[in-house]
């Protein structure tokens, strides 16, 4: 991709990546990502904010050179995971003289992902300011958004928060700035639904931190530049809150078609109640709509038959997950299918100490569901129906 000038004086110098269809090996990238970084040109200084995934540094180091840079002085470490910090040394080669500017945590990591030496940087305190020449950048730690060391980066003159992770959104797209502003939010739900939302009590710190200052531009490291700050910030505020939407979501797997009528006939009882429902077949779920769902059901309800006498290993590895994510659902149950015998409602209990919510007691069925189990699952259905409704900010 092109470099793209953002404001007078501001370049996008970052890379696409059209192709990469998983993060971590673990979330699904449906529509790509993007590396963003960025260079700030001062009348006596010039600073590049992050860097990109190694793969993509040829690009990335294209760009640098497509702007005829006589030097780079400053490499601002916003974050030290290596999609934005593993080009570093690359760009050390290129400008030797130049210095990485971040804070003491997160020059520790760098030195241990990177192999840097400590002459490499500049260590930076919160708050503090580094002058270009006509351009002023201004350090905000911002912890946990979603590492301990990370941090965001202001510039004072254009009012640019570059925010690294924090409201970032995977999609590769060649518009520089948001065009779709539904489109992005969806994005940027997944994203904070996959590393984020573990994070929420230190997000809304940190977002208080942030009200001190006029943001024209939010520009993340993931996703397109944001022109109108306020959507990415009101829909942080939303999320990050404890209010929950009227919603129950069911992840479930089925082998022989027991625990599937059990999810319809319950699918079936939430949209007579009124309650909005999810069923999601984790034979062919996408785990990211797992957590984007999660980010605001005031409801889960784990669906499993018993397999060597124990919770399928799908729904197993969905609790991990679920409780990993921390969600602020306020009803949890397990609903269960068995042959002969086992222990997989208390293996799924077990699995979920993180989810601070009310339990309705599981149920188990045995074979396939008959009249008598229908009852009982009408009764199960009522009082989790009951409970959502009281329990969200609906």
């Amino acid at each position: 991709m092109a470099v793209r000038k953002l404001t007078e004086d501001v370049f996008s110098v970052g890379a696409i990546d059209w192709d990469r269809k998983m993060f971590d090996d673990l979330i699904p990238l449906p529509d790509g990502t993007s590396y963003n970084s960025y260079v700030i040109m001062g009348s006596d200084k010039t600073a590049l904010i992050d860097t990109v995934e190694p793969n993509k540094k040829e690009e990335f180091l294209n760009n640098l050179k497509a702007l005829n840079l006589k030097k780079i002085d400053y490499i601002i470490s916003n974050h030290a995971e290596q999609d934005h910090s593993g080009s570093i040394p690359d760009v050390l080669k290129l400008y030797p003289m130049a210095k990485v500017v971040t804070n003491a945590k997160c020059k520790s990591f760098l030195k241990e992902f990177l192999l840097l030496k400590d002459e490499d940087f500049i260590e930076i305190k919160d708050g503090e300011e580094l002058p270009l020449g006509g351009k002023t950048l201004k350090f905000i730690f911002t912890p946990w958004v979603h590492w301990p060391e990370t941090m965001s980066t202001y510039l004072i003159e254009d009012k640019i928060l570059f925010s690294c992770d924090f409201f970032g959104s995977h999609r590769a797209t060649s518009h520089l700035f948001v065009e779709d502003e539904h489109r992005v939010i969806v994005d940027a739900k997944r994203y904070y639904a996959e590393i984020m939302m573990p994070f929420r009590v230190s997000i809304r710190k940190n977002m208080e931190k942030l009200e001190q200052y006029n943001i024209n531009y939010i520009a993340p490291s993931h996703g397109p530049v944001y022109q109108n700050p306020k959507i990415i910030l009101d829909a942080y505020r939303n999320w990050i809150s404890e209010d929950v939407e009227k919603k129950v979501l069911i992840p479930y797997i089925s082998m022989h078609g027991s625990t599937k009528r059990i999810v319809e006939y319950l699918t079936d009882k939430f949209v007579d109640e009124g309650i909005e429902v999810i069923p999601i077949n984790l034979s062919v779920a996408d785990v990211g709509q797992i957590a984007m769902e999660l980010v605001d059901a005031a409801g889960v309800i784990f669906a499993t038959p018993y397999v060597l006498a124990g919770a399928h290993p799908l729904v197993v590895s969905t609790a991990y997950f679920a409780n990993a994510l921390r969600p602020k659902v306020k009803v949890v149950s397990i609903v269960a299918s068995y042959g002969w015998g086992g222990v997989g409602v208390k293996q799924i209990q077990g699995m979920l100490p993180n989810i601070k919510a009310e339990l309705v007691e599981p149920l188990l069925i045995k074979g396939y569901p008959k009249a008598e189990d229908f009852k009982k699952l009408d009764k199960f259905s009522k009082v989790f129906s009951d409970k959502i409704k009281k329990g969200g900010a609906l």
